[in-house]
């Protein structure tokens, strides 16, 4: 997304007095950092977590370690409870958190191969998940999720938000 989409989706934040909050896994830091770009941020980030490790994910997110045996960390139902901690710990009008398999070595399957991504939404009450496959390099694998992160934001704020 370029800074003035960015710029945009930020202003639509603001217009509806909403704050939002990231928690992120494989896409480590690059989804903040992409968001920062857009102008008047500080008007409506509330904060972001890069939680790598399981462990970190338990600690600071209240991520069950019985939800991590159960179905990996990269999984939906991990990203789920990391949202869920999020909303808890930065209180966000928007908690969005990701988790994948942007390289080789995790947990990948032939059902959930190197790509596949796991984002969840919690807003207005409201949980939304998604889960996306998206191929090339790790740096391409993360870039697709920020930007498809982006776009359902984008939607989101459109459906859901009128100003």
């Amino acid at each position: 997304m370029t800074q003035t989409e960015l710029t945009e989706l930020v202003t639509k934040l603001r217009d509806n007095d909403l704050t939002i909050a990231f928690a992120e896994s494989c896409t480590a830091g690059l989804l903040v950092s992409e968001f920062v770009k857009a102008k008047g941020i500080s008007d409506v980030l509330k904060g972001s977590l890069v939680v790598y490790q399981p462990e970190v994910k338990m600690k600071l997110l209240s991520v069950k370690k019985k939800t991590l045996d159960l179905y990996t960390a990269e999984s939906q139902q991990v990203t789920n409870e990391m949202v869920m901690g999020l909303k808890k710990m930065l209180n966000a009008d928007i908690s969005i958190a990701v988790t994948g398999l942007a390289g080789g070595g995790g947990s990948e399957t032939d059902e959930k191969p190197v790509g596949t991504v796991f984002v969840s939404f919690l807003y207005d009450g409201k949980a939304e998940e998604f889960r996306e496959v998206f191929d090339g390099s790790m740096q391409d694998i993360r870039k697709k999720t920020v930007d498809y992160i982006f776009d359902k934001l984008k939607g989101i704020l459109e459906q859901h938000y009128k100003r």
